[in-house]
C-alpha cells in the first residue's frame, strides 16, 4: 500500500487536500472516494484505516478534506451541505481525468448522506457505501441548534462541535433544507451498503432503517454491533473497509488475474522499465510481492529492498527453525522475535584477523524468546538459531548459474 500526496482545485478555485491510498502492486482494479464527516478530515483515524483495507481489496481509494475542513483551502461556513456535494463532483472529475472515474463513493456520517445525493448526478458510479449516515440532510443541524436566532442580528456566530470551534452564517445553516435525501434514495436504482452501529449516539440507528427502507433492491444492512459513530476503535472502522470490499465485489466485474508464471522455477521477478522505475514484480507459483529501492537512493519506496528480502528469508527460517525444534524438545517457548540488521563491515570493525583488509557483508541478528526458559535452554536456542537452512546458506559458497532465454 502507498499514499500519494495531492492537491485538487474545485470550481470554486480552492485547493483540497487529498490522498490516494493505492494497493501494493500500484495498479488498482477500481477507483473509490471517500466523504468523511461532518467537521472531520481526511486524516481521521478511522477515514484511513477505511481506505487502507479498501486498498487491500484492489482499490485505488481516494479520500480529501472537505472546502474550510482539515488542510483544504476556504472556510468552515463554506463547507454547506450543497459545497460538500459540490466537492465531491470536482474531485470525481479529477479522478476521472488523471486516473480513472471512480465506480465506488463511501461516506461516513453526513459524508454518507454526500456520497448518496453526489452517486444520483455521477454515472459512473456503479455502487454506494454508508457508515452512520443521517436520513435527512437537516439532522446534523440539532448539532448546532444553540445560538441561531443570533445570526439575524450578528450575521455569524462561534458554534462548538466536537470540541472545535466555527464560524457559520445564515447560509450554512439554510443549505441543510434544500436537499430531499428520502426522495433521492429511493430514486437512486444502484446498489447500497448501509452500515450502522444499533447504539450510536450521534445518529440514532433509526437512520439506518429508513435509508434501508427508502431504498431499493439491491440494497444490504450490516450491524456494527458496539461501535461508536465516530468508529473510535481501530478495529471497527478495519472491519467497515473489508465488509465493503467483500460487499461491492458482487457488483463489480471480475478482472483477470494477470499472474506471471514462474516456467518451472521457483519464481521470477520482472520490471518494466518503461512504466516503471524500480519497482518489481515478484511472483511464486502462489504468491506475489513487491520490492523496491527507498526515496533516499531514488526508488519509489513501494516495497522492501533486495536487501530487506534477503534479512527477511534469513529472519524467517530463524523463526520456523526454532519453532521446530523447541516443539520437538517439549520446551515453553511461546514467541520469538529476531531482528536482522544487513550493512557493510571493515574487517577492522569486526576485529577480524586477515591478511588483506577488507570491507565485509555484515548481518547481524538479535533473539528475543518469550517462554519459560532456563539459561541452558535459551543458550542452546541461541546456538539452534545458527543452523536454520538459510543461515547456513549464506555461511556457504554459494554458485550462481546464469543464462539468456528468449
Amino acid at each position: 500500500m502507498n499514499t500519494v500526496r495531492l492537491e485538487i482545485e474545485n470550481r470554486k478555485g480552492l485547493k483540497l487536500q487529498a490522498y490516494l491510498e493505492l494497493p501494493a502492486n500500484q495498479k488498482p482494479n477500481h477507483f473509490a472516494i471517500f466523504a468523511h464527516c461532518f467537521s472531520c478530515n481526511s486524516n481521521f483515524n478511522a477515514v484511513k484505516n477505511i481506505s487502507r483495507s479498501l486498498s487491500n481489496h484492489g482499490f485505488g481509494v481516494l479520500r480529501f478534506d472537505f472546502t474550510g475542513l482539515g488542510k483544504s483551502e476556504g472556510e468552515f461556513a463554506e463547507s454547506h451541505f450543497s459545497a460538500n456535494v459540490e466537492d465531491l463532483l470536482d474531485v470525481n472529475a479529477y479522478l476521472a481525468k488523471h486516473y480513472k472515474a471512480p465506480e465506488l463513493l463511501v461516506g461516513h456520517s453526513l459524508g454518507g448522506a454526500a456520497v448518496i445525493v453526489a452517486a444520483s448526478k455521477l454515472e459512473n458510479v456503479k455502487a454506494i457505501a454508508t457508515v452512520g449516515a443521517p436520513s435527512t440532510v437537516n439532522h446534523v443541524t440539532h448539532l448546532f441548534s444553540h445560538g441561531l436566532e443570533d445570526i439575524p442580528e450578528k450575521g455569524e456566530i462561534e458554534v462548538k462541535i466536537g470540541g472545535r470551534s466555527f464560524k457559520i452564517n445564515q447560509d450554512f445553516v439554510s443549505d441543510f433544507s434544500k436537499t430531499d435525501l428520502p426522495k433521492i434514495i429511493k430514486e437512486l436504482r444502484k446498489p447500497i451498503l448501509v452500515m450502522h452501529a444499533p447504539f450510536d449516539q450521534i445518529v440514532g440507528i433509526e437512520n439506518a432503517h429508513q435509508i434501508y427502507k427508502n431504498a431499493m433492491h439491491p440494497k444490504s444492512f450490516i450491524s456494527l454491533d458496539d461501535a461508536d459513530h465516530l468508529l473510535s476503535k481501530s478495529s471497527d472502522s478495519v472491519y467497515v473497509g473489508n465488509m465493503i470490499g467483500t460487499w461491492v465485489d458482487k457488483y463489480f466485474p471480475q478482472k483477470e488475474n494477470k499472474m506471471m508464471q514462474t516456467d518451472g522455477e521457483q519464481l521470477v521477478a520482472h520490471l518494466n522499465l518503461l512504466q516503471d522505475n524500480f519497482t518489481t514484480s515478484i511472483q511464486t507459483k502462489k504468491h506475489s510481492f513487491i520490492a523496491d529501492e527507498p526515496a533516499t537512493i531514488g526508488g519509489d519506496d513501494f516495497g522492501p529492498s533486495p536487501y530487506d528480502y534477503l534479512s527477511a528469508g534469513l529472519a524467517a527460517c530463524t523463526v520456523m527453525t526454532l519453532k521446530m525444534y523447541a516443539e520437538r524438545k517439549k520446551w515453553d517457548l511461546q514467541e520469538v522475535f529476531v531482528y536482522i540488521t544487513y550493512s557493510k563491515k571493515h574487517s577492522d570493525d569486526l576485529g577480524l584477523n586477515v591478511d588483506k583488509p577488507t570491507r565485509f557483508d555484515h548481518l547481524r541478528k538479535k533473539l528475543k524468546f518469550v517462554g519459560n526458559l532456563d539459561d541452558k535452554q535459551i543458550k542452546r536456542l541461541k546456538e539452534i538459531a545458527s543452523k536454520c537452512p538459510v543461515h547456513k546458506t549464506l555461511l556457504s559458497t554459494t554458485l550462481i548459474d546464469t543464462e539468456i532465454i528468449d
